[in-house]
C-alpha cells in the first residue's frame, strides 16, 4: 500500500521534544507549523534560533526556518496532522498526573480540525490519556466523528506515539529509534505510522491500542528507575559498611550476566523521575516495587546533603580557627544528566538549593551548560571551572568537562565517581 503523505503538520509544544520533532519533519521539506504559548520561544524560533540546548538542533532549525519549512506561532492553524508534545506534570505533591496541558492543547486545536485529520499524542502520559484526549476533542467538535464512536470510518484519526529519545542524542535517535504506535483503530495506527515514516528509519511498531503504547513508555522508564534505585541503594549500603561502591560495582559487573548501573545523587528529568508514578497511580496496590524504587531514588539527595554537611564539619574540625562563613563550597553540575542544559526534576539542582538554604558561607556553582543560575540559589555565583576554588567540592553531574579535572584539594563529596 502506498504511504500517505502530509503536506502540513502542526506540532503543539515546542520544548525538548516538540521542537526537534518539528525540525525533523521540516528537514524533510514538509511545511511545519509549531505552536507554543511561550511568545519568546516563538520569536526565537522564527529568527532561526533555538531556546534549548541539544546538539545539531540549532543547525536544523536555522535551515528549516530560512528555507520556509518551519514557522512558529502562538495560535493554532489548520493542518493535515497534529502532534501534541506538551508537559504532563504532577498535581501538587501527591504524584497525581496532571493532564491539564493535554486538555488545553486539545481544546486549542479542536476549532481548526477538519475531516481526514490525524491527531497524535506524543506527550508521555498515564494510561488512558489518549482516550481522554479523544473525548475532549469530540466534546468540542460534535460535528465530527471520532474513533471511540464510529471506529474505522471516523472523520478524525487518533493515536499515541510516545517519544523514546535520549537528551543529548535527540536528533539522532528521533531518526533511528523504533517508534511504538498505538492508534484507537488500525486505520489510526496505519495513518500515524505513515506520518512518522516521513523521517524515521527505525521500525514503526503497531501496538494493539493506545493504552499499551502508553504503558510501554512508562515501563521503559520504570525499568531504568528500578535499576538505578538498586545502584543507589548499594551506594548507601556501602556508606554504612565503609566500602567503595564504585569498586564494588566494577567487580560485580565482571560477571557475564550482571550489569549494575552507576549510582548518583538521585534521578531527574521529566521521564524517569516522573513516569513510574503514572504506573503507581494506575495500579497502586500492585506497583509496590516501582513505588519503592521511586522512594529510594527520591531519598538520595538527602543522603548527599548529609555528606556535604559532614564534609563542612570535617573541614571545621581540621581548622578550628575558622567558621562556617569562611568555608567555600563548590558545586559541580546542576543538570539532571551530563552535557545538557535541562534542569527539570534535577536532583543536583535540588541539592544545590538545599545547600544554598542552609550554608552561610560562599557557594560557587560550575554548570557549563547554562548562562545564568535558576531561582532558589540565594547568593550563589556561577563560575567557570577554573574558578572553582573552595574548601568543599561537591560533584553532582559528570559533565565531560569535569571528567578530566584533577581531584581538587579539600573535602570531597563525589556523587558520580569522577574523582575516584
Amino acid at each position: 500500500m502506498q504511504q500517505r503523505t502530509f503536506d502540513r503538520i502542526s506540532v503543539i509544544g515546542l520544548g525538548y521534544i516538540g521542537l526537534p520533532t518539528a525540525a525533523m519533519f521540516a528537514s524533510r521539506k514538509v511545511e511545519v507549523i509549531g505552536v507554543d504559548v511561550n511568545a519568546q520561544a516563538v520569536e526565537t524560533i522564527n529568527r532561526g534560533e533555538v531556546h534549548i540546548v541539544e546538539p545539531d538542533l540549532d543547525m536544523v532549525v536555522h535551515a528549516a526556518v530560512h528555507e520556509g519549512y518551519l514557522r512558529a506561532t502562538t495560535e493554532t492553524e489548520t493542518a493535515d496532522a497534529f502532534l501534541i508534545a506538551v508537559p504532563t506534570p504532577f498535581k501538587g505533591d501527591n504524584h497525581e498526573p496532571d493532564l491539564s496541558f493535554i486538555e488545553a492543547a486539545s481544546k486549542a486545536i479542536a476549532p481548526v480540525l477538519k475531516a481526514g485529520n490525524l491527531v497524535v499524542l506524543e506527550s508521555t502520559a498515564p494510561v488512558g490519556a489518549t482516550e481522554a484526549m479523544a473525548g475532549w476533542l469530540a466534546e468540542a467538535r460534535p460535528d465530527l466523528s471520532f474513533p471511540q464512536d464510529v471506529r474505522e470510518n471516523s472523520d478524525i484519526r487518533i493515536a499515541h506515539c510516545p517519544e523514546r529519545v535520549l537528551p543529548g542524542k535527540v536528533m539522532q535517535e528521533l531518526i533511528t529509534n523504533d517508534r511504538v504506535i498505538g492508534g484507537m483503530t488500525r486505520r489510526c495506527s496505519d495513518m500515524a505510522a505513515d506520518l512518522y515514516r516521513t523521517f524515521v528509519t527505525g521500525e514503526c511498531v503497531v501496538a494493539s491500542g493506545p493504552r499499551v503504547a502508553e504503558m510501554a513508555k512508562l515501563t521503559e522508564n520504570s525499568f531504568r528507575d528500578v535499576n538505578i534505585a538498586f545502584a543507589n541503594e548499594l551506594s548507601m549500603i556501602c556508606d554504612r559498611l565503609d566500602m567503595d561502591v564504585w569498586e564494588l560495582i566494577r567487580l560485580a559487573n565482571r560477571h557475564p550476566r550482571v550489569n549494575i548501573l552507576q549510582p548518583g545523587p538521585g534521578v531527574g528529568g521529566h521521564c524517569i523521575a516522573v513516569d513510574p508514578w503514572f504506573i503507581v497511580a494506575s495500579a497502586p496496590a500492585e506497583a509496590r516495587l516501582i513505588a519503592m524504587a521511586r522512594e529510594v531514588n527520591d531519598a538520595k539527595p538527602g543522603r548527599v546533603l548529609d555528606k556535604v554537611r559532614a564534609a563542612i564539619g570535617a573541614h571545621l574540625s581540621q581548622n578550628p580557627d575558622r567558621t562556617a562563613r569562611e568555608v567555600t563550597v563548590a558545586i559541580y553540575g546542576l543538570a539532571f544528566k551530563p552535557d545538557i542544559d535541562d534542569l527539570r526534576e534535577s536532583p543536583a539542582l535540588d541539592i544545590a538549593r538545599r545547600i544554598a538554604a542552609e550554608h552561610v558561607g560562599p557557594l560557587r556553582i560550575v554548570e557549563p551548560n547554562v548562562r545564568a543560575l535558576p531561582e532558589g540559589l540565594g547568593a550563589a555565583t556561577l563560575v567557570p571551572l577554573e574558578d572553582a576554588e573552595a574548601e568543599v567540592h561537591v560533584m553532582l553531574v559528570d559533565h565531560k568537562d569535569f571528567k578530566t579535572t584533577p581531584r581538587p584539594e579539600g573535602q570531597i563529596v563525589d556523587a558520580r565517581g569522577v574523582w575516584g
